[in-house]
């Protein structure tokens, strides 16, 4: 009687590897701020040659996994729309990072998630159980609250930006459930060209330092490139809301990188508001990996 435990182990076996893999890429993820405050480029280089490595990195990665499959899929016009709203949020994270805090852009973009769950309920007829409504009126009580004292600080522009890139992601993330047979790889890759193209009129590439570009080839490489082939494997291998879970380690670790290197500190409305958005999220995470169960693994 002991068979129907081996098919048991391997299952385990993935679901570790890929809650390590997502967690991986959520700390790859959590550099981002600290890099974006280390090189001296303006807003517009950091983002060119951020994309610049990132494509080449992931150009190369892909194709020697997919072939020509990687950019067989730049045809269709779901696959064109999801890279625009993914190279739109791309920009916009550089240009956030340049004008508010780290803490306030990393916890805005947070939101993105409860922005998906509107516009799905909205453009896809997708229900919301009521809790989730609950979960996103308290994150956007958050929100209001860090936005409240960016004003007097100069940073709402960098704040609004955040807010622009949650929605443009949610966006793309609503094409990929409208259009499953999108690709994320090859999008992922048209998004950091289109994102490269849009940055160049404004860029000054030339003018970068060595030290500067060794860190954008981190930035692109390791951060963004590296980060998104870690989650898009682990992320198969686990629930949505356990990888939701994980990726919180973004959000937390992300300021705290700035705070201890640079000695960044995020305001009291920030500490607050952020506060208000973590609860939220932390508890609609941890209520989706116990609902299903506690209900025999139906669908919520």
């Amino acid at each position: 009687m002991t068979a129907p435990s081996h098919p048991a182990a391997p299952a385990s076996a993935a679901t570790r590897r890929g809650a390590l893999l997502v967690a991986c890429a959520a700390v790859c993820w959590s550099s981002g701020g600290l890099i974006a405050r280390l090189v001296s480029t303006g807003p517009w280089t950091t983002s060119l040659w951020r994309s610049v490595f990132a494509a080449l990195f992931l150009t190369l990665a892909l194709g020697a996994i997919q072939g020509r499959r990687t950019f067989a899929p730049w045809r269709r016009w779901p696959v064109l729309a999801a890279a625009a709203c993914m190279a739109l949020a791309s920009t916009c994270f550089i240009l956030s990072l340049a004008r508010t805090s780290v803490a306030n852009t990393l916890i805005l973009i947070s939101t993105g998630p409860y922005v998906a769950g509107v516009l799905g309920w909205l453009l896809l007829g997708e229900r919301v159980p009521p809790r989730r409504w609950l979960a996103m009126g308290v994150a956007l009580a958050g929100a209001v609250v860090m936005v409240s004292g960016s004003y007097a600080r100069g940073a709402l522009a960098g704040d609004l930006l955040a807010i622009v890139m949650a929605a443009s992601f949610a966006t793309a993330t609503v094409l990929v459930r409208r259009h499953p047979e999108i690709p994320m790889a090859s999008a992922a890759v048209l998004a950091t060209a289109l994102t490269a193209l849009v940055a160049l009129p404004m860029a000054d590439p030339l003018a970068t330092a060595a030290r500067d570009l060794a860190l954008l080839a981190f930035f692109g490489v390791g951060q963004f490139g590296a980060g998104f082939l870690l989650f898009m494997v682990g992320a198969r291998a686990i629930p949505a809301a356990q990888t939701s879970l994980i990726g919180m380690l973004e959000i937390v670790l992300g300021p705290l990188w700035v705070w201890l290197v640079l000695n960044e500190r995020p305001a009291a409305a920030t500490l607050v508001g952020g506060a208000i958005i973590l609860a939220a999220l932390l508890a609609s995470a941890v209520i989706d990996l116990v609902a299903p169960a506690a209900s025999g693994g139906e669908a919520r």
